[in-house]
């Protein structure tokens, strides 16, 4: 039997991670991570299980509608929820992005960094983009970090999040820069 996520798109791996589309079994991490004022900072803050119930809605129906989304990160061995990453697209977003969550017991494992890069692989290859941005808040020094790992640029642009009460920056790079960046990623 196809699950809804398999109907959904592609099952993406690393050499250590899965990244999948979600799923609702995905709501109780889900609600973890974003109950975390630490991981939520600069995400538009914590949010009660209702909300995040509506972001996880919103997440499989970003798939429904733009044929693409956040994918769900699983470790390939243990199966372990570690967070979400993809390409993002919102209604009145100010272009297509590729962003992260790792949730904090995750962090400093390299995940988000090796889950976007397979992400950026993705849409460069299979969806046709032609660049891509990263919205990050100007105090997240760890998102940036990824970024810059990344090869991505801070365009100096800082625009408001449609929906949230937040300025971000715009990060990206091109097809072009990522072909060489992930290149050198590979060294």
């Amino acid at each position: 039997m196809t699950s809804l996520s398999d109907a959904l798109g592609p099952v993406l791996e690393t050499p250590r991670l899965r990244l999948r589309p979600p799923q609702e079994s995905d709501l109780e991490p889900l609600i973890a991570v974003m109950g975390d004022e630490e991981t939520a900072r600069y995400i538009g803050g914590v949010q009660s299980p209702p909300l995040v119930w509506r972001a996880l809605a919103a997440l499989i129906g970003h798939w429904a509608i733009r044929g693409y989304g956040f994918f769900v990160l699983e470790d390939r061995e243990t199966g372990d929820w570690i967070g979400r990453v993809g390409p993002w697209y919102p209604h009145e977003w100010p272009q297509p992005e590729v962003g992260w969550t790792i949730a904090r017991q995750h962090w400093g494992k390299g995940y988000a960094a090796e889950a976007a890069a397979r992400a950026l692989d993705w849409v460069f290859d299979d969806l046709g983009w032609e660049s891509v941005a990263h919205l990050i808040h100007k105090d997240n020094a760890g998102s940036a970090s990824v970024a810059r790992k990344l090869g991505s640029t801070n365009s100096g642009r800082e625009v408001a999040v449609p929906g949230f009460d937040m300025q971000v920056d715009i990060w990206g790079q091109s097809r072009e820069d990522w072909s060489r960046n992930r290149a050198a990623l590979q060294r």
